[in-house]
């Protein structure tokens, strides 16, 4: 591929950029923030990848000219930008710069072993609430999803809690039939969600409220009998 060889290509002791695991990192540490259609990512906190190279790829720039852009700014971010120096580094960078320079603007889907690479694990079984308090924790990769899309509680008070194990931010919200929507706090690297609500029989919707999250999946049905 052409990443590969831009990257053999620029200097002696440099390994092979792996896309597979660049496409995993990128959705664990970047999607959360920027939309890039290949990788399945809607994040809106940052530049949308497909409009920022699209434009550039149809004016002839090359994936070597995207990969080292893309390296500059997981080194240095732009001043007052929200996304911190190095959130990636080493050959974990290396790979994440080549897959963006392969991908963001092309039109299409991954293929091969590409196209399963970064899909959360997300379960479909439902979790229920135990002694008054429901655990619907995110995903502790930092992907768009909670670890099940299911849950089941009783009617009456409940306390539903979040845990954030990854350093990407997200909270948990419910939304009630009515509209209402009760949020939690937004927390990242070991915190932990919370809001209280009264339920009654019914279906609500769980889901995250940082921006563009519930958008690129963080939600799920919570089934009240």
């Amino acid at each position: 591929m052409a990443a590969s060889l831009a990257v053999v290509a620029s200097g002696c002791g440099r390994e092979d950029p792996d896309l597979v695991a660049g496409k995993q990192m990128f959705v664990e540490k970047c999607g959360a923030c920027h939309t890039l259609a290949r990788a399945g990512t809607t994040g809106v906190n940052g530049p949308d990848l497909d409009e920022a190279f699209g434009s550039a790829r149809r004016q002839g720039l090359g994936e070597g000219t995207f990969e080292g852009v893309v390296a500059d700014q997981i080194a240095t971010p732009l001043r007052n930008s929200s996304m911190p120096a190095k959130l990636v580094t080493g050959q974990d960078a290396k790979d994440v710069s080549a897959y963006v320079a392969e991908v963001a603007g092309e039109p299409g889907e991954d293929q091969g072993r590409l196209a399963a690479a970064g899909a959360p694990e997300v379960s479909d079984e439902p979790i229920a609430a135990s002694g008054g308090k429901l655990e619907i924790d995110a995903n502790p990769t930092g992907a768009l999803a909670f670890e099940s899309s299911k849950a089941e509680a009783p009617p009456g008070a409940v306390e539903i809690l979040s845990m954030n194990e990854s350093p990407i931010q997200h909270n948990i919200a419910l939304k009630e039939p009515g509209g209402e929507v009760v949020e939690g706090p937004v927390v990242g690297t070991g915190g932990t969600s919370r809001l209280e609500a009264r339920l009654k029989p019914g279906k609500y919707e769980f889901v995250c409220t940082v921006p563009g999250h519930e958008e690129g999946g963080m939600k799920g049905e919570l089934t009240v009998k």
